[in-house]
């Protein structure tokens, strides 16, 4: 078992009275088709012992970020947002530089873009884009990275370039787990992970697996792989909430997280589930996992 408490890396929250979620289609995302807020995950996350969470962008529109923020000022369980700008912006430093002065601003800890979504591959290397990691970096933020497999190669050019920023891979980068097969994605992987500015969220390998029929075994090759690729030191666990509830409600997420890292020592544990997170993306949560770290 994790040592107590959890900081949860990785959540979702949407209002579709707000917004729509265009990501949102077809029978098999249809259970998501609803609003999620933090008061229906706070139970659950707070009998699971977690501590507090990140809380992260679903949809590249300017006005989502700012309600993230304002959502964290007001919640005691929220910790952190890694929200959204527009990368290829040429005043990306200065609209940064504003998500911070609003209310819950301090919250925010990295920026996201849905680069699983550009067509083009090699999206990460474009030049202004990479201009706008450059101001994430300056800024202090993290950049998640939320990849399809056959990106994890850019990926990895992306962050060899701009060595000044931490890129954090969230669900270790999709990797097909319904098929059982392990390459490229494991070659691309470890390739990333050989950059010492990049981290790896446990996280999203249950909407990888094949529904209904998966088992906490057919999840541990992927696992095994990035924990060996980053070292139990640059992982850390996020829920993938309420994503994950596709193949496994909250509860069952932690626990499997659990059997998955079981063969770490306390101290690695520890390391995957709060103090990684807290180190990576600056937090401050309330409560015993905010000591030196």
């Amino acid at each position: 078992m994790t040592t107590r408490p959890i900081i949860d890396a990785h959540h979702h929250v949407w209002d579709l009275a707000v917004r729509p979620q265009p990501w949102i289609t077809g029978e098999a995302l249809a259970p998501l088709d609803r609003s999620f807020s933090v008061a229906d995950l706070e139970a659950e996350a707070r009998a699971a012992g977690v501590e507090g969470t990140v809380v992260v962008q679903t949809v590249c529109v300017p006005e989502e970020t700012p309600e993230l923020l304002a959502l964290a000022a007001g919640s005691d369980l929220v910790a952190g947002v890694v929200g959204w700008t527009d990368l290829t912006a040429p005043d990306v430093a200065d609209t940064i530089a504003t998500l911070r002065e609003l209310p819950g601003g301090d919250r925010l800890v990295g920026i996201r873009h849905q680069v699983q979504e550009e067509p083009d591959p090699n999206w990460l290397l474009r030049r202004d884009v990479r201009r706008g990691l450059l101001a994430v970096a300056a800024a202090g933020l993290a950049y998640d990275l939320v990849v399809k497999p056959h990106q994890l190669p850019a990926a990895a050019l992306a962050a060899a370039d701009v060595t000044g920023l931490t890129f954090v891979l969230d669900h270790l980068g999709k990797p097909p787990v319904a098929t059982g097969v392990l390459d490229p994605w494991a070659g691309d992987l470890r390739r990333l992970a050989a950059l010492p500015n990049t981290v790896c969220k446990l996280s999203g390998m249950v909407t990888e697996a094949t529904p209904g029929s998966w088992r906490t075994e057919d999840l541990k090759p992927y696992a095994d792989t990035a924990l060996d690729a980053f070292g139990p030191h640059r992982i850390l666990f996020g829920s993938d909430w309420p994503v994950c509830t596709l193949q496994a409600g909250y509860p069952e997420v932690v626990r499997i997280a659990e059997r998955l890292t079981d063969r770490l020592a306390p101290e690695e544990q520890e390391a995957v589930f709060s103090r990684n997170a807290i180190r990576v993306y600056g937090l401050r949560p309330s409560g015993p996992a905010a000591g030196d770290v």
